[in-house]
């Protein structure tokens, strides 16, 4: 199937044919994508208890669908824009059916780990090509009204994942979260068959497979050592440093060399690309780091079992799938700055609400409004940082564009995780270590190296602690941990509030207005900047 000549030749054609549908399965698959990238948090207890796996197993489980999705996209999105972008869709949607599978009944910790890892292969495979059709589809208004409805229903209706993971859980095993997209991609795949185009403005070239397998081994390596940051820096953790800064650098120098880079660096260099990846980093990073912080301190804090500690996010799900259609309509009369502005505003305001009400005893609502704001926020800012990333490169070279809107989720996401878990982790045992040196010398003498290590090494470990002794020494040693958590807490959120506000900066110092802007996106797509 191809685009009818009255889609492809008339300029005031801004629609494929059946648009209604094409939108379906392109926000379709993103919502598979984005369910399958967070549904594994919620079963993670479970997983460790029935397969015996290690914290450094679960913390690959949580981790290993990311990491297939951010070292792979920019390849594939070549290869996309090369064979045909269809082509990849089709491939990452079946491609899901079995990784869900395997993963839903493995065996034990590291197939899992391997059925995440090339889950996320297929979501690098099915999810930047939904947005790269999406600009190579529709044209104008109609372009930016689709990229709102895929943002805001695409990271909106995700949101719901976590919560019916939590439900599975309560009448079937840890595997079931799994299959939670498996219905849905299958209509997916067969809608997608019946209206999407097998190609769409790609171009013949010869698709960088050195510089692919660069960014692979670069980025898939960035994605690790971030991760990994908030155990320390050792001699390992150097040399990883060391071998991935070189990866890196091959990568760029590739770039500079071959005659059909997978980053077009004059492209990259648009105000409109860096500043829209930047920023839209650190928003879709502050909802990660607020979900990654939340849901410690909602059930370790304030005792909320796992199901509503889910649930109390879905106020972020639903604003970000008002806001991210509301997005779609100021966009076109205020720009892209405006609308940014807008949506870190809220995400500040969120983090400003987090630091000033969440403290043990807090009333859910001030909960339910921090997530509500984070969801405005991630709403208003993501329609813009897609549009912006897909409106700086022209349509041949969409798999570029959206395989970064991709890595400023999945790197935004480890880098303020990684920021936010450190602090949290080096606060809580500072006030741990503060509180074991103001014991009487009677209490202190009874404290081990041992049980000194559990308590500062987390709330958990507090938790283990305490079980061991009677009341009122188990209360204290809960008591001190709630206090100690909730310092780490604001002080994560604090560095988090400072970095949305560098974003900010950013947006309203450096990327152009209105009119500037749109005359940029003009010319790009009119081939009158260099690619």
């Amino acid at each position: 199937m191809t685009i009818s000549a009255a889609a492809s030749t008339d300029p005031k054609a801004q629609r494929p044919p059946r648009s209604g549908w094409v939108l379906f399965a392109l926000v379709g698959g993103a919502i598979v994508a984005n369910i399958n990238l967070s549904v594994a948090n919620v079963a993670l207890p479970t997983i460790g208890a029935d397969l015996g796996a290690s914290q450094d197993e679960l913390t690959l489980v949580a981790n290993a669908f990311a990491l297939g999705l951010a070292s792979t996209v920019l390849y594939l999105g070549s290869i996309g824009d090369r064979y045909g972008r269809k082509l990849l869709f089709v491939l990452g949607a079946v491609l899901t059916v079995p990784t869900a599978l395997l993963s839903a009944w493995a065996w034990d910790p590291q197939v899992l780990i391997l059925a995440r890892y090339l889950g996320g292969v297929a979501a690098a495979l099915l999810f930047p090509t939904t947005l790269s059709l999406i600009g190579a589809l529709f044209e104008g208004r109609a372009r930016v009204s689709a990229i709102a409805l895929w943002s805001g229903l695409g990271g909106g209706v995700a949101a719901l994942g976590p919560v019916l993971g939590g439900w599975l859980l309560q009448y079937f095993w840890w595997g079931s979260v799994f299959l939670i997209t498996l219905p849905l991609v299958v209509v997916v795949l067969g809608v997608g068959l019946w209206v999407l185009p097998w190609h769409a403005r790609e171009e013949t070239f010869r698709v960088d497979h050195l510089g692919g397998v660069l960014s692979v081994l670069g980025v898939g390596g960035l994605v690790l050592v971030i991760e990994h940051l908030d155990t320390g820096i050792d001699t390992t953790m150097l040399v990883a440093l060391g071998a991935v800064g070189l990866t890196l650098a091959a990568f760029f120098w590739r770039q500079t060399r071959a005659s059909r880079p997978l980053v077009s660096l004059p492209l990259a260099k648009a105000r409109t690309f860096w500043v829209a990846y930047v920023a839209g980093g650190i928003t879709f990073g502050s909802l990660i780091g607020a979900m990654f912080i939340g849901q410690q301190f909602t059930q370790n804090v304030l005792g909320y079992d796992p199901l509503v500690a889910a649930a109390v996010v879905l106020p972020s799900a639903v604003c970000m799938a008002l806001f991210g259609q509301l997005a779609g309509r100021i966009i076109p009369a205020r720009g892209s700055q405006f609308t940014f502005m807008l949506g870190l505003g809220a995400v500040a305001a969120a983090f400003t609400l987090m630091l000033i009400t969440w403290r043990d005893g807090v009333s859910i609502g001030w909960i339910l409004a921090s997530y509500a704001f984070v969801g405005t926020g991630v709403g208003l800012a993501a329609t813009p940082a897609s549009r912006s990333l897909m409106g700086s490169v022209p349509p041949s070279r969409g798999g570029m564009g959206s395989a970064f809107l991709d890595l400023t989720r999945d790197l935004g996401g480890a880098v303020m995780q990684a920021i936010m878990g450190a602090l949290l982790a080096a606060a809580y045992a500072f006030q741990i270590r503060t509180d074991l040196s103001n014991l009487p010398a009677s209490e202190a003498t009874k404290v081990s190296d041992q049980t000194a290590q559990q308590l500062t090494s987390s709330y958990e470990g507090a938790a283990s602690v305490a079980s061991r002794y009677g009341e009122p020494t188990a209360s204290k040693i809960i008591d001190a941990a709630s206090v100690a958590f909730t310092d780490g807490k604001s002080a994560a959120m604090l560095v988090a509030l400072v970095m949305t506000l560098i974003g900010m900066g950013l947006v309203l110092f450096v990327y152009p207005g209105r009119g500037k802007e749109e005359a940029y996106y003009e010319r790009v797509q009119s081939g009158g900047v260099a690619a």
